[in-house]
């Protein structure tokens, strides 16, 4: 295996020597004050929401927005508002694309695809110029599908239109949205698949922020009812190392509960089932006061929030002791504030590195629990839409688990996220300039601790 070092005191193992391996480091960013939407795929977008600027300052913001169905020809996305000057390797989003494919439990799809960005606009000898980047991931699988998924021309006469939903799936909700009589309309821009794009945009976002020496990476915490035992997640977290991780076919940093998560998929394959679960997604090295206060669009608690939950399956987000937090006195919550010579810091974790919306210095530590996906093997019951008669929903080639490569999609939100509100305090021009005012800004806050 092959190191490489990054900024930000991190490294990365390359993927042509391990690719389950990935981002071993993390990136990141900043830029102004903006509030957060999400688009009508789901993909978050961050939009300027300021009472002054103008219309150029606001398209500066970073931002992505991905197109291409799950078996059309590519999937694309554009990243906009990204700075002149930083440094981005396609093999370092390639090794982020494959921890996306890889992990116990996934299905046939991934033995077709092999998924690697194309980098098509904005980058010049390897640095960012400042104009917007053009990603695009191949789908193989497309020459199976060229017939059925054609932009023009006329249906096969052999085409089998998709009217029996899957429940839990976006299908029937979004057939009766869009007045269509085929799921496959829907079902093909609702498939996670498409979280292999954004995967390709964010990891430009973890480029910012490795250089900045921010580090993100996750582990997971539960698979079904199989649980990784920690005294202290919040103590514990931060600690793991990735290499552990990714060399964890459920990216699991214990070994004994990496193969009772394994048993537990298998159960689930040989019973036709699919299973969810839990994963932590944890972030070191930021600032103390990214994010802000003053505005419900500012807080990164919503900003991060909404990131991760725009992915697919996700149905609860936590931020350090989340929901335990309701259940404890106050004095058994809150973190003392304490200084020392790196100024002012806390004496514990449990808010998760966020207190009033905003980054307290501390590791940033973000729980998100995913459901199982709604393909089965033994399908069920639902209502044929031409007959309205009961019926067993489709079945699409699908994955058992998917919740260690889900982490990985999490990963880059949660990074976009952070990257924004770097380019919020900071500036979003070029990156000397962003350095140069990070630096400043370090120096201030260690005087007032003084």
């Amino acid at each position: 295996m092959q190191p490489v070092r990054r900024c930000g005191g991190g490294f990365r193992l390359r993927a042509a020597a391990l690719p389950i391996v990935g981002v071993l480091a993390a990136r990141a960013g900043n830029c102004r004050s903006r509030g957060l939407v999400a688009d009508h795929v789901g993909c978050v977008v961050y939009n300027e929401r300021r009472t002054t600027g103008t219309t150029a300052e606001s398209e500066a913001t970073m931002h992505y927005i991905t197109a291409g169905e799950s078996h059309g020809p590519e999937l694309t996305a554009i990243v906009s508002g990204v700075p002149a000057g930083l440094k981005v390797s396609a093999d370092q989003i390639n090794s982020d694309l494959s921890r996306r494919q890889s992990g116990y439990g996934r299905g046939g799809r991934q033995k077709i695809e092999r998924d690697l960005v194309e980098v098509r606009s904005g980058v010049r000898f390897g640095r960012t110029l400042g104009t917007p980047l053009s990603l695009v991931v191949k789908n193989r699988d497309w020459e199976n599908w060229a017939g059925r998924m054609a932009a023009f021309g006329e249906p096969p006469a052999d085409l089998v239109r998709e009217v029996t939903p899957r429940p839990g799936h976006a299908d029937l909700v979004g057939a009766l949205k869009t007045n269509t009589d085929d799921c496959r309309n829907v079902l093909e821009r609702a498939s996670a698949r498409e979280t292999a794009a954004r995967v390709a945009a964010t990891g430009v976002a973890r480029e910012f922020l490795a250089e900045l020496g921010v580090e993100v990476f996750s582990y997971v915490v539960s698979i079904g009812d199989v649980e990784l035992c920690e005294d202290d997640a919040l103590l514990a977290a931060p600690d793991y190392k990735p290499l552990d991780i990714e060399m964890s076919e459920v990216r699991c940093p214990d070994p004994a509960t990496t193969e009772a998560m394994k048993k537990a998929i298998d159960a689930a394959r040989e019973a036709g089932e699919s299973l969810g679960g839990v994963f932590r997604v944890v972030a070191t090295g930021l600032l103390p006061g990214l994010g802000g206060y003053a505005t419900s669009s500012e807080r990164l608690t919503s900003r991060i929030g909404a990131a991760v939950l725009s992915i697919p399956a996700i149905k609860g987000v936590e931020f350090g002791l989340g929901f335990e937090a309701a259940r404890r006195p106050g004095s058994q919550v809150h973190d003392p504030i304490v200084a020392d010579e790196t100024g002012f810091t806390r004496a514990g974790n449990n808010a998760g590195g966020l207190e009033g919306g905003m980054t307290t210095g501390m590791p940033l530590i973000v729980t998100a629990a995913m459901k199982p996906i709604p393909t089965l093997m033994q399908p069920l019951a639902t209502v044929n839409m031409d007959t309205l008669e009961a019926a067993q929903a489709s079945r699409e080639r699908s994955d058992v688990c998917a919740v260690p490569a889900c982490a990985v999609v999490a990963e880059g939100e949660v990074a976009f996220a952070l990257a924004n509100a770097y380019q919020e305090a900071f500036g979003c021009t070029n990156m000397t300039d962003i350095k140069a005012s990070i630096r400043a800004y370090k120096q201030r806050i260690r005087t007032m601790s003084r």
